[in-house]
């Protein structure tokens, strides 16, 4: 297979972690006989640095023409300023947009070996498998916004076409899964969760074989941390989600393991790790590769249809942890390239293992 992967390596620590994630993927584009092409642009404050435009006209054209986009991550201190009209967020808030990325996947799981770094207890982590679809492209994030000097605003708002869209994904994808999806909103209160509500009812008469459940989520905050094994397939609104997942997270340790796949209608998508730029620990071959890495493992999934790739890749994943290349955030030693060179002898064995077989 040929593909053109963009790369957006971004701020901090995600040209180190994006390049961990293109050496898994031209290992295994060598090993499988795939052609992958990879070409670079710059986002988030680099941009703002080079282009005073934290998502350059360039760099959105490229994306588009991409079979997949491989981000790192945006953001820092030199560009925090909250009352800066230019912001690296807003690179990614546009380039979601952009792109049509309207549901993010989030993907929860819990290693044995890294259990005892969550704050839950061992017992409540048990079978802890839960994928987030998460509206992107909607509610406050991207409503009008006002500001004076006594009262802001940020509208939330939501279409019926927007809400089924991703709700089918999230059926659809339960439907590979464990056939069941938890409605996250306030419908109590918000008259966007109402609809939110009434629209996800309704899809989920198209789907008989799976289960839906509705929670506000004020209890499924307590939930995810009271009986986060309960859950199988989680949908919610773009604020909602943000924070959920966040939450999440820390069940499975670290922010640094987690990766994330947004996906439009066609099969290009969007994937990064959930981790921030990490300014303190960039250029110091200490960031964790291994979100990335999982990420990198979603866009050949997703976007490239590589499902035995991908599994390979998440087998060595697993394996790196087992065997304790662990870095700093996970309790270990190894350094980003050590871990990435595990990943990728891990990735070199299970072929012979496969080939012997």
């Amino acid at each position: 297979m040929k593909a053109r992967i963009v790369t957006l390596p971004g701020d901090g620590i995600g040209p180190e972690v994006t390049a961990a994630a293109v050496d898994v993927l031209r290992s295994v584009a060598a090993r499988s006989g795939h052609d992958f092409a990879f070409d670079e642009h710059p986002i988030g404050g680099v941009a703002i640095d080079l282009y005073s435009d934290p998502l350059p006209p360039p760099t959105l054209v490229a994306c588009r023409n991409a079979d997949a986009v491989l981000l790192g991550a945006v953001g820092g201190p030199r560009w925090s300023d909250p009352k800066s009209k230019t912001r690296p967020e807003q690179g990614l808030l546009s380039l979601r947009a952009g792109l049509g990325v309207y549901a993010n996947l989030r993907p929860v799981r819990v290693h044995p070996r890294l259990a005892a770094l969550s704050p839950l207890k061992n017992e409540k982590l048990a079978g802890v498998d839960i994928l987030f679809v998460r509206e992107l492209t909607g509610g406050a994030y991207f409503g009008a916004k006002t500001r004076s000097l006594r009262q802001a605003t940020d509208e939330t708002k939501y279409t019926v076409a927007e809400i089924e869209r991703v709700v089918r994904r999230a059926f659809h994808l339960a439907q590979g899964r464990r056939r069941h999806v938890t409605s996250v909103d306030k419908a109590n209160v918000l008259e966007t969760s109402r609809l939110w509500r009434e629209t996800v009812s309704r899809v989920a008469a198209e789907f008989p074989d799976v289960d839906l459940e509705h929670q506000l989520v004020d209890s499924m905050a307590m939930l995810l941390l009271t009986r986060p094994s309960a859950y199988d397939v989680v949908v919610t609104e773009n604020l909602f989600g943000d924070i959920l997942t966040d939450e999440a997270a820390a069940l499975a340790g670290s922010l640094g393991l987690l990766p994330s796949a947004s996906l439009g209608d066609g099969r290009a998508g969007l994937y990064e790790p959930i981790h921030g730029s990490a300014p303190d620990i960039a250029g110091r071959n200490a960031a964790n590769p291994l979100g990335a890495i999982l990420s990198a493992a979603m866009l050949l999934r997703h976007s490239l249809t590589l499902d035995e790739e991908a599994d390979a890749v998440e087998r060595a994943v697993e394996t790196v942890i087992a065997r304790g290349a662990l870095t700093a955030d996970l309790g270990g030693k190894a350094t980003t390239r050590d871990v990435t060179a595990a990943v990728i002898d891990a990735l070199d064995r299970d072929a012979s293992t496969q080939e012997a077989a």
